[in-house]
């Protein structure tokens, strides 16, 4: 169980930041694209709020016909149109006879227009972003065929059959280009065997069942790091050696007489020696070794800076113009797309991936930014949520903009609209239906932190 003790608040309130932001950006968008063209076809919009405002509301100002405001309940925003059955649930106004300026007295392509504004809005934003990103930062990764030293593999890469030093070629016989998207690709491929050079073998390695509900818990976890030498680049003050001295371009090659192959080896093996003095062996001057001591801190650091990996793998490096940067964003939003909607199917079709391993709440999305302020790892993280806002809103739920764009649909097509009392119903099953869903999802994170394996 953890404490409040062990939580990092400093973190904590820049994830948040992060996250609060975030939300902000795609919420406002998200209710614009409900606005304008609610404007545009005449209708009276009551509200726009930035987040929810049950019984009051943080800040509000009325310009013109609306409200503007920000609520205090940070779960989403909303558009109040009049004649409109939403969340607002106003049933009286539903009693008295349309009005020229009600959502209801509209044509049904200009209500199912006004629908998707905000899904609309979001895929345009996600890949904007994507593209904007492009253009600043480029692109980069690494071939898996670049992770020349192998793999290094913890203990669900070991239960599968993979071992460390092994270098990843194929999945599913399909070459692994980006390293990075190992774990996605057995994911969405339901891989069921990884092909592997070992010893300069080629060989296959099977996939057991219930590896990819294994990968789905870890949230991202990689299945395997690239292997690099530990080398030393720099020292730091917090370092606390009991005999000798670790020195610039260092190698470390054995833990308390374990031999080291790795960084990422290194990192795992430590995390047992908190606080305890262990002893290095390391490689100097690419001859000599030396021994030296050291008394880990609270934390298991050692106390110095780690020559980063691009220093020893070739990764791949694409810059783009502005305007190549534009269809190549289309063409990475488009793909998070269909990687979403790839998921979304395996909940129904693989007998491996259960709901509550892909749930998640605010508590989850949260500890994906990252513990600090990066703008890039920000916009990225943005777009994406951005994606997964638009395909999750066109979702076929009431209470959902889906719900409202199938009923519509279902008007143009038979030429009958569904009755408000249907409409009422429909919308209040659909505001139990996902409420029910958000709040069992922050019960998973909540049991999920409190009770960590």
């Amino acid at each position: 169980m953890i404490t409040l003790l062990a939580i990092d608040w400093a973190v904590v309130g820049i994830k948040a930041g992060q996250l609060i932001l975030c939300l902000s950006i795609l919420v406002v968008l998200h209710e614009m694209g409900h606005f304008l063209p609610a404007k545009w076809f005449k209708c009276r919009v009551e509200k726009f709020y930035l987040f929810f405002d049950p019984w009051f509301s943080i800040v509000k100002k009325k310009i013109g016909d609306t409200v503007y405001g920000i609520g205090w309940l940070p779960l989403g925003g909303y558009v109040k149109i009049s004649g409109m059955i939403d969340e607002s649930m106003d049933k009286e106004q539903m009693k008295l006879p349309p009005e020229p300026h009600e959502f209801r007295s509209k044509k049904p392509w200009q209500r199912l227009i006004i629908m998707i504004g905000g899904v609309t809005v979001n895929l345009i934003l996600g890949f904007f972003l994507f593209a904007m990103i492009l253009w600043v930062w480029g692109e980069e990764y690494l071939p898996a065929k670049n992770a020349v030293y192998g793999v290094y593999v913890d203990s669900l890469g070991k239960s599968i059959g993979l071992q460390d030093g092994d270098k990843i070629v194929a999945v599913n016989g399909k070459e692994v280009e980006n390293f990075s998207r190992l774990s996605t690709d057995i994911i969405l491929n339901e891989a069921k065997t990884i092909q592997v050079v070992r010893n300069g073998q080629n060989m296959d390695v099977a996939i057991p069942s219930g590896t990819i509900s294994q990968l789905i818990k870890r949230k991202g976890d990689p299945l395997a790091y690239p292997r690099f030498p530990a080398v030393v680049d720099s020292l730091n003050k917090s370092a606390k050696f009991t005999a000798g001295a670790l020195q610039k371009d260092d190698q470390i090659i054995a833990f308390n007489g374990k031999p080291i192959s790795s960084f990422y080896e290194l990192s795992d093996i430590k995390k047992n020696f908190k606080e305890k003095e262990v002893a290095l062996t390391v490689l100097r001057n690419k001859t000599d070794t030396a021994e030296v001591k050291v008394m880990l801190a609270k934390d298991a650091s050692i106390g110095f800076y780690p020559r980063p990996p691009d220093k020893f793998l070739k990764f791949a490096v694409k810059k783009y113009s502005f305007f190549e940067s534009l269809p190549a964003g289309v063409a990475k939003g488009w793909s998070t797309l269909v990687m979403n909607v790839q998921n979304f199917k395996l909940l129904f079709t693989s007998k491996e991936v259960k709901a509550s391993e892909s749930l998640g709440s605010f508590l989850t999305i949260g500890n994906m930014f990252g513990a600090q302020w990066d703008w890039e790892r920000f916009w990225t993280m943005t777009a994406l949520l951005s994606i997964v806002l638009a395909f999750m809103n066109i979702l076929p739920i009431p209470a959902l903009d889906g719900g409202h764009v199938l009923f519509t649909l279902y008007e143009m097509i038979t030429g009958r609209k569904p009755s408000d009392k249907f409409m009422e119903y429909a919308q209040m099953a659909g505001m139990i239906l996902l409420l029910g869903v958000m709040a069992y999802a922050l019960g998973l994170d909540f049991w999920r932190y409190l009770f960590k394996n």
